[in-house]
């Protein structure tokens, strides 16, 4: 299951080392009900290598703001605590999936 990312943990769970993959979404937008699958999906194929999860941007306002978030759903690829790519808007998991494998 996809990781729950807060203001609160977020800085902890980018420091781990591990490769992360922040989905910033918001329970209204429709072309982020639309990746949650795929990154529910992806969560579970790389369980133990890249911490996945996503961050309500209602809840959370720190951290969108921290990252210049400013469409949703954003999706941040983050690599040694630096962000390395990002995919705005809806995208197919295939397309997801090929820039979680350039983290490894």
């Amino acid at each position: 299951m996809a990781l729950e990312f807060t203001d609160e943990n977020i800085k902890g769970i980018i420091a781990s080392g591990k490769p992360v993959v922040i989905d910033f979404w918001a329970e209204w937008c429709g072309p982020c009900r639309m990746v949650g699958p795929s990154i529910e999906e992806l969560s579970k194929e790389y369980e133990g290598r890249v911490e996945i999860g996503k961050l309500n941007v209602d809840d959370n306002v720190e951290t969108p703001g921290e990252y210049g978030i400013r469409n949703i759903p954003t999706i941040l690829f983050i690599k040694d605590g630096v962000v390395v790519d990002k995919q705005i808007g809806a995208a197919p998991k295939s397309v997801l999936e090929a820039k979680v494998q350039s983290l490894l």
